[in-house]
């Protein structure tokens, strides 16, 4: 049971994050859903409450939208002052293969939701979850991160834009995130694992274009062998709960086991490299 502990479950009002907020409130644990749309969220949290049964934790709601490095402040700012400990954040928010658009601060809208966004709102809360070790961060990436590649001269996709590279890139960017923030939290009683969920059935993929005629097909073909939300979310609870993982550091699960990774994803030099980039683009230093 997760009595006693605070959760932070970002994207928390649909899809994989839904179902993780669901199963963490069940094991009655003090979920703070993290969500850029609060009548959304709402909605979410009675749906979530009524799943969870009558002995659940507690379930809060807080604005945060990833595409604004100004919500993220706002957002951490907020909970430290308000909660004196965080025991498990979950990076779990995602945009999938949207049109070319920029965020406020003028960065790619995938990069700067999927990395970028999960970036800052860790660092900010590093201490706070220092002072709670033992304390877990966890990485949702995806598989599709080997279609992804790291160009330094074009993080922006200004030169050209492909939105499934552009995502690859972004989930890259969660791994080698965890890669580099993993060094960093040695002997720091903070844990930071990634996982790669498969493919589940959410509205992930709103931005996709199907065919009409095609749709009942694939919508066929979803059910019969997509993972269902729940199924999806299972990965991110083991790495939540459980005692297996106790220490596990800068790890890729897919299926509650450990994932070998491509080469990419494990490169030392890079993963340095984005991590000094990313801290001058959300404007932090260490």
């Amino acid at each position: 049971m997760l009595r006693g502990k605070t959760i932070i479950v970002t994207g928390a009002n649909s899809g994989i994050g839904k179902a993780t907020a669901a199963e963490l409130l069940r094991r009655q644990g003090r979920v703070i859903m993290a969500c850029r749309d609060r009548e959304r969220a709402e909605k979410a949290a009675l749906e979530i409450q009524q799943e969870a049964g009558t002995e659940q934790g507690e379930l809060v709601i807080k604005l945060l939208d990833l595409a604004s490095l100004k919500s993220v402040r706002i957002f951490c700012e907020d909970i430290i002052k308000k909660e004196s400990r965080i025991d498990i954040l979950i990076n779990n928010a995602g945009i999938y293969q949207c049109p070319y658009t920029k965020s406020e601060n003028g960065f790619e809208m995938q990069f700067a939701v999927n990395h970028l966004g999960h970036f800052l709102l860790t660092n900010l809360l590093l201490d706070l979850l220092k002072r709670s070790a033992p304390s877990r961060i966890i990485m949702v990436s995806s598989k599709l991160y080997k279609y992804g590649e790291i160009n330094f001269d074009d993080l922006n996709s200004e030169q050209s834009y492909d939105k499934a590279f552009a995502y690859g890139r972004s989930k890259l960017a969660n791994l080698l995130f965890t890669l580099e923030l993993s060094h960093r939290l040695e002997e720091s009683g903070v844990t930071v694992n990634a996982l790669t969920p498969g493919i589940v059935r959410t509205n992930l993929g709103r931005h996709v274009h199907i065919p009409l005629l095609m749709k009942p097909l694939f919508n066929l073909a979803s059910r019969a062998f997509f993972k269902s939300p729940e199924e999806g979310a299972q990965t991110s609870i083991y790495l939540a709960c459980s005692p297996d993982v106790e220490g596990v550091q800068g790890k890729c699960f897919a299926n509650c086991h450990e994932e070998q990774l491509l080469a990419k994803a494990t490169d030392e030099e890079v993963a340095k490299k984005l991590w000094d980039i990313s801290e001058v683009m959300v404007g932090i230093t260490t």
